[in-house]
Protein backbone atom coordinates (compact mmCIF):
# COMPACT_ATOMS: atom_id res chain seq x y z
CA UNK A 1 0.00 0.00 0.00
CA UNK A 2 1.24 3.46 -0.86
CA UNK A 3 1.14 6.42 1.53
CA UNK A 4 -1.59 8.09 -0.53
CA UNK A 5 -3.72 4.91 -0.24
CA UNK A 6 -3.27 4.85 3.55
CA UNK A 7 -4.19 8.54 3.81
CA UNK A 8 -7.33 7.97 1.72
CA UNK A 9 -8.34 4.99 3.81
CA UNK A 10 -8.26 6.86 7.15
CA UNK A 11 -9.16 10.42 6.07
CA UNK A 12 -12.17 11.78 7.99
CA UNK A 13 -13.50 15.29 8.79
CA UNK A 14 -12.56 14.65 12.46
CA UNK A 15 -9.00 15.64 11.60
CA UNK A 16 -10.05 19.19 10.72
CA UNK A 17 -11.12 19.91 14.30
CA UNK A 18 -7.91 20.98 15.94
CA UNK A 19 -4.48 22.17 14.78
CA UNK A 20 -2.72 20.54 17.73
CA UNK A 21 -3.38 16.91 18.60
CA UNK A 22 -1.52 14.13 20.40
CA UNK A 23 -1.96 10.56 19.19
CA UNK A 24 -0.45 7.13 19.80
CA UNK A 25 -0.08 4.54 17.05
CA UNK A 26 -0.12 1.08 18.63
CA UNK A 27 1.54 -1.52 16.45
CA UNK A 28 3.21 1.04 14.19
CA UNK A 29 5.40 -1.41 12.30
CA UNK A 30 7.21 0.43 9.51
CA UNK A 31 5.09 3.53 10.10
CA UNK A 32 2.95 3.67 6.96
CA UNK A 33 -0.20 4.58 8.89
CA UNK A 34 1.84 6.69 11.33
CA UNK A 35 2.83 8.88 8.39
CA UNK A 36 -0.70 8.79 6.96
CA UNK A 37 -2.06 10.04 10.29
CA UNK A 38 0.67 12.69 10.51
CA UNK A 39 -0.45 14.03 7.11
CA UNK A 40 -3.99 14.48 8.43
CA UNK A 41 -3.10 16.19 11.70
CA UNK A 42 -2.54 19.90 12.11
CA UNK A 43 0.72 21.64 12.87
CA UNK A 44 2.28 21.20 16.30
CA UNK A 45 0.78 17.71 16.59
CA UNK A 46 2.63 14.67 17.93
CA UNK A 47 2.29 10.99 17.09
CA UNK A 48 3.86 8.42 19.41
CA UNK A 49 4.60 5.32 17.30
CA UNK A 50 4.93 2.13 19.37
CA UNK A 51 5.59 -1.46 18.36
CA UNK A 52 6.67 -4.67 20.05
CA UNK A 53 9.94 -4.54 18.13
CA UNK A 54 12.02 -1.39 17.62
CA UNK A 55 10.12 0.90 15.26
CA UNK A 56 12.00 1.47 12.02
CA UNK A 57 10.06 4.10 10.14
CA UNK A 58 10.08 4.03 6.36
CA UNK A 59 11.67 6.93 4.55
CA UNK A 60 8.41 8.72 3.84
CA UNK A 61 7.72 12.45 3.83
CA UNK A 62 6.77 13.77 7.23
CA UNK A 63 4.57 16.86 7.09
CA UNK A 64 6.22 19.94 8.57
CA UNK A 65 5.20 20.74 12.11
CA UNK A 66 4.18 17.17 13.07
CA UNK A 67 6.50 15.37 15.45
CA UNK A 68 6.76 11.56 15.31
CA UNK A 69 8.32 9.90 18.35
CA UNK A 70 9.07 6.19 18.31
CA UNK A 71 9.28 3.69 21.13
CA UNK A 72 9.36 -0.03 21.76
CA UNK A 73 6.34 -1.32 23.66
CA UNK A 74 4.18 -4.44 23.74
CA UNK A 75 0.86 -2.62 23.91
CA UNK A 76 -1.01 -5.78 24.93
CA UNK A 77 1.02 -6.38 28.11
CA UNK A 78 2.50 -2.97 28.97
CA UNK A 79 0.73 0.21 30.04
CA UNK A 80 1.10 3.15 27.71
CA UNK A 81 3.58 5.77 28.95
CA UNK A 82 1.49 8.65 27.55
CA UNK A 83 -1.75 10.22 28.80
CA UNK A 84 -4.29 12.78 27.61
CA UNK A 85 -4.30 11.52 24.02
CA UNK A 86 -6.66 12.90 21.41
CA UNK A 87 -6.64 9.56 19.66
CA UNK A 88 -5.33 6.03 19.41
CA UNK A 89 -4.53 4.54 16.02
CA UNK A 90 -4.48 0.77 15.64
CA UNK A 91 -3.78 -0.16 12.02
CA UNK A 92 -3.64 -3.92 11.52
CA UNK A 93 -2.80 -4.46 15.18
CA UNK A 94 -6.07 -4.94 17.09
CA UNK A 95 -6.33 -8.42 15.57
CA UNK A 96 -3.43 -9.43 17.85
CA UNK A 97 -5.48 -8.69 20.99
CA UNK A 98 -7.43 -11.71 22.29
CA UNK A 99 -9.53 -9.89 24.92
CA UNK A 100 -10.49 -6.75 23.06
CA UNK A 101 -13.07 -5.57 25.63
CA UNK A 102 -10.53 -5.61 28.48
CA UNK A 103 -7.94 -3.97 26.25
CA UNK A 104 -10.27 -1.13 25.20
CA UNK A 105 -11.27 -0.54 28.84
CA UNK A 106 -7.61 -0.33 29.84
CA UNK A 107 -6.31 1.96 27.07
CA UNK A 108 -9.28 4.31 26.94
CA UNK A 109 -8.08 5.77 30.26
CA UNK A 110 -5.21 7.29 28.26
CA UNK A 111 -7.62 9.29 26.09
CA UNK A 112 -8.99 12.78 26.62
CA UNK A 113 -12.76 12.72 27.39
CA UNK A 114 -13.43 13.43 23.70
CA UNK A 115 -10.65 11.13 22.46
CA UNK A 116 -11.20 8.66 19.64
CA UNK A 117 -10.04 5.29 18.38
CA UNK A 118 -9.06 4.97 14.72
CA UNK A 119 -8.93 1.31 13.69
CA UNK A 120 -7.83 -0.30 10.44
CA UNK A 121 -8.71 -3.99 10.24
CA UNK A 122 -9.79 -6.83 7.98
CA UNK A 123 -13.56 -7.25 7.68
CA UNK A 124 -13.52 -10.98 8.36
CA UNK A 125 -14.15 -13.56 11.07
CA UNK A 126 -11.67 -16.06 9.63
CA UNK A 127 -8.49 -16.31 11.69
CA UNK A 128 -5.08 -17.22 10.35
CA UNK A 129 -1.44 -16.97 11.43
CA UNK A 130 -1.22 -13.25 10.61
CA UNK A 131 -4.70 -12.32 11.89
CA UNK A 132 -5.19 -14.52 14.98
CA UNK A 133 -8.17 -12.64 16.46
CA UNK A 134 -10.02 -10.98 13.57
CA UNK A 135 -12.80 -8.52 14.17
CA UNK A 136 -15.30 -7.55 11.46
CA UNK A 137 -16.65 -3.99 11.57
CA UNK A 138 -20.15 -4.86 12.89
CA UNK A 139 -18.68 -6.84 15.77
CA UNK A 140 -16.13 -4.14 16.57
CA UNK A 141 -18.79 -1.39 16.52
CA UNK A 142 -20.84 -3.35 19.07
CA UNK A 143 -17.78 -3.98 21.21
CA UNK A 144 -16.91 -0.27 21.29
CA UNK A 145 -20.54 0.64 22.10
CA UNK A 146 -20.36 -1.68 25.11
CA UNK A 147 -17.27 0.25 26.27
CA UNK A 148 -19.00 3.64 26.06
CA UNK A 149 -18.11 4.63 22.50
CA UNK A 150 -21.58 5.25 21.10
CA UNK A 151 -20.49 6.58 17.73
CA UNK A 152 -19.01 4.16 15.19
CA UNK A 153 -18.27 5.35 11.66
CA UNK A 154 -16.83 3.21 8.90
CA UNK A 155 -14.64 5.75 7.13
CA UNK A 156 -13.60 3.77 4.12
CA UNK A 157 -12.78 0.29 2.85
CA UNK A 158 -10.65 -1.25 0.16
CA UNK A 159 -9.85 -4.70 -1.16
CA UNK A 160 -7.18 -6.47 0.85
CA UNK A 161 -4.05 -7.46 -1.02
CA UNK A 162 -3.43 -10.29 1.47
CA UNK A 163 -6.95 -11.68 1.86
CA UNK A 164 -9.97 -12.23 -0.33
CA UNK A 165 -12.07 -9.78 1.72
CA UNK A 166 -11.86 -6.11 2.49
CA UNK A 167 -9.86 -3.92 4.78
CA UNK A 168 -11.75 -1.15 6.59
CA UNK A 169 -10.97 1.98 8.56
CA UNK A 170 -13.34 3.05 11.34
CA UNK A 171 -13.52 5.86 13.87
CA UNK A 172 -15.01 5.28 17.33
CA UNK A 173 -15.96 8.15 19.62
CA UNK A 174 -17.92 8.61 22.82
CA UNK A 175 -20.29 11.13 21.22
Amino acid sequence: MELSDAISLINHPYFNRSPHQIWADLGAGSGLFTYALAHLLGSNSTVYAYDKVPVRLQSLPNPPGVNIRTGQLDFVTTLLPVQHLDGLLMANSLHYVADKAAFIRQVQSHLQPNGVFLVVEYDTSSANTWVPYPVPFKELAQLFRQQGFGNAVKINERPSVFRSGKMYAALFSRK
